[in-house]
């Protein structure tokens, strides 16, 4: 694979499309840091449970929310001490997700049984891209169903869901590999 230093010139035309997917409280697909990815807005109730059917996961587990900087946590930042805040920043962008105090920001539906929210910046620029366009975080997890093996093609993305769900063209990056999950207070390593 080659360095990812941008998204291809003949995927930009496919950010607003995706966008007015995103808005209308649809999933679409996307490369992240280690493989590919499904993605729809937090917020929407409706697009979580889709996103959730698809790959066959419980809502009691929770999911990762991606960002294209920091600034879009900030509601779940500024209840961090500083020295809390700069290490999660420090860490980022990169394949380092937290689990931090949600402080009903994110609803349940994101958190799942959990009192914390697992939260990225990402390093992927296609997601990155997806993110601004967006204009806010947005839901990042593995395209496959559970118990199948995460995609790291688009082509294995398809067979999993078919060439009707929206995807940005693009690759992972070179060194890839899935977040490591930390947990905020004792910095315990959750997912390495």
């Amino acid at each position: 694979m080659r360095p990812l230093d941008q998204v291809p010139f003949y995927a930009q035309w496919r950010l607003p499309l995706l966008r007015s997917v995103l808005d209308s409280g649809g999933v679409v697909a996307c490369p992240a840091e280690g493989v590919w990815g499904l993605s729809c807005d937090p917020y929407s109730e409706v697009a979580v449970h889709d996103l959730l059917t698809l790959k066959r996961r419980s809502v009691h587990k929770g999911l990762i929310v991606v960002a294209a900087d920091a600034a879009m946590f900030d509601g779940v930042l500024s209840f961090l001490s500083p020295y809390e805040r700069q290490r999660v920043c420090a860490s980022w962008p990169g394949p380092n997700t937290w689990l931090v105090p949600n402080q009903g920001v994110f609803p349940d539906w994101i958190t799942g049984d959990s009192t914390d929210v697992a939260i990225r910046v990402t390093s992927a620029l296609p997601l990155k891209r997806l993110s601004e366009s967006f204009g806010g975080p947005l839901v990042s997890t593995s395209a496959n169903p559970a118990g199948l093996p995460p995609p790291h093609y688009l082509w294995a993305l398809r067979r999993y869901f078919g060439v009707t769900l929206p995807a940005l063209p693009g690759v992972l990056e070179e060194a890839g590999k899935p977040s490591t999950i930390r947990r905020i207070g004792d910095g315990t390593i959750v997912r390495p």
